[in-house]
């Protein structure tokens, strides 16, 4: 039998799934959790699942944080390399799949993907394998620091003057910074780059050192 966590923080979804993989005989959902308290506990057990289905976003947490290859998952997430860790997510970006891969996950399945995929998707992982169910984005490196406080400030609305002065920067390396996440996101303008920042949870992603 494979051993199954599901990690998420909306209950109807939760105990649905665990409801359909009920019907697959090789697989047993041993616990429905909804937030990273809980997988921290369930995994700093004695006897921790084979695979873990973990939502990014539970509730203000980021589930990023117990994949193997994040700085704080030893920490964090205990015994957590012991079980497969399966991204299940409505962010259908390709730079959450790069970064899944590059941290440790064993796998990286949208919800809106068929329930037969997530079942493979765990059988794959629990054989030692990976399943991704979209190409990741593997030349996408993550902003910087500095470049994620640049785009933070231009979600809340600071003007170039504003974003200098609360960065203690001038207002020509702000508009150097704004210059580079155009280039590489291909926002055309402030709004637009405002705009898919929160609609793709760019905000969420760690940061490149």
């Amino acid at each position: 039998m494979i051993r199954v966590a599901i990690v998420d923080d909306h209950p109807a979804l939760r105990e649905g799934t665990a409801s359909l993989l009920a019907r697959e005989a090789d697989i047993e959902v041993i616990a429905l959790v909804d937030d990273l308290a809980g997988i921290r506990a369930l995994l700093a057990g004695g006897d921790p699942p084979d695979v873990v289905i973990q939502d990014i976003r539970l509730g203000e947490e980021s589930g990023l944080r117990m994949l193997p290859g994040e700085t704080s998952a030893e920490t964090d997430a205990g015994s957590a390399r012991r079980s497969a860790i399966i991204l299940w997510t409505a962010y259908d970006y390709p730079q959450y799949a790069a970064y899944a891969m590059r941290a440790g996950a064993a796998g990286f399945v949208v919800k809106t993907a068929p329930t037969a995929e997530l079942v493979a998707a765990i059988r794959t992982v629990a054989a030692g394998g990976t399943h991704f169910s979209m190409r990741p984005d593997l030349g996408t490196r993550p902003l910087t620091p500095r470049e994620m406080e640049v785009l933070r400030l231009v979600v809340d609305g600071a003007s170039n003057d504003e974003a200098a002065a609360r960065l203690g920067i001038t207002t020509r390396t702000i508009e150097a910074h704004l210059t580079r996440l155009y280039e590489r996101t291909g926002a055309r303008s402030r709004t637009e780059l405002a705009t898919r920042a929160l609609r793709e949870g760019w905000l969420d992603l760690p940061v490149d050192g």
